[in-house]
């Protein structure tokens, strides 16, 4: 039986965590942590490497060569399905990527605005770049160019206004049957959690399912009405493909 791998590109402070718990909760399912996080921070400068809370550890944990790390996730798999959490900006300029066209490559987004609210209290001043979205278009575009198809986009929004719903069109774009079981699971870490999770999976640990969203305007900080601006570009061409919630 061929293992079904799924790829879901975010952006930070998204629901990807959540999503990734979805997916593991079907018991034909293996899941991924972000397993290109190493080989991101290891490109970085050492001041820019600081701002990552854990980033000695996660160097430690994970190889840090690109090639090594795509060998693994399209070697030989003995489960029905392999959802792959990744954060976009983590696939660097310097890595390959004609290995992702052996994936089930798909787009996670969220409203720009409230992701920077979120991300900037961790790791002020984000650029976009930071946030993924100018390598979530990238790696779109490169997908539906190479397949003449376009890759599933889902919004977080849609995603906590209607689980099953969202999840069921998403499991069918991606060839396997929705699974009861995604829309809930068992509070607390995991063993497949990457080891920054104690610095970042908190609201995570507490969950029990997707919760309702949060409908509240996002605050930007002024200095970062720029990234805004040009996250929101980049986010609407993602948003323009996403699919619909259940009318």
């Amino acid at each position: 039986m061929a293992t079904v791998r799924i790829a879901m590109w975010s952006g930070p402070r998204n629901i990807s965590t959540a999503l990734m718990r979805s997916w593991e909760s079907r018991s034909d399912c293996v899941v991924s942590d972000e397993p290109l996080y190493a080989h991101y921070l290891s490109t970085l400068t050492p001041e820019a490497r600081e701002a990552h809370p854990g980033w000695d550890d996660v160097l430690a944990s994970q190889p840090t060569e690109w090639a090594v790390v795509a060998e693994r996730l399209t070697g030989e798999a003995a489960v029905p399905v392999w959802y792959q959490k990744h954060m976009a900006h983590h696939l660097t300029a310097g890595a390959g990527t004609d290995w992702v066209h052996q994936l089930e490559n798909c787009f996670l987004i969220r409203d720009p605005a409230a992701m920077i609210a979120s991300f900037h209290r961790v790791i002020p001043d984000p650029t976009p770049a930071d946030l993924g979205l100018p390598q979530q278009v990238e790696l779109f575009e490169l997908v539906r160019a190479r397949t003449g198809e376009t890759p599933a986009v889902i919004d977080s929004a849609d995603v906590l206004r209607d689980p099953e719903g969202m999840l069921t069109k998403l499991c069918a774009r991606v060839g396997v049957g929705f699974d009861e079981a995604m829309l809930a699971w068992e509070p607390g870490p995991r063993d497949s959690d990457g080891v920054w999770a104690p610095h970042w999976y908190a609201s995570v640990y507490e969950s029990m399912g997707f919760k309702a969203p949060d409908e509240r305007a996002a605050e930007v900080p002024g200095h970062l009405t720029g990234v805004l601006a040009e996250c929101q570009g980049l986010y609407d061409t993602l948003a323009r493909h996403r699919l619909g919630p259940v009318s």
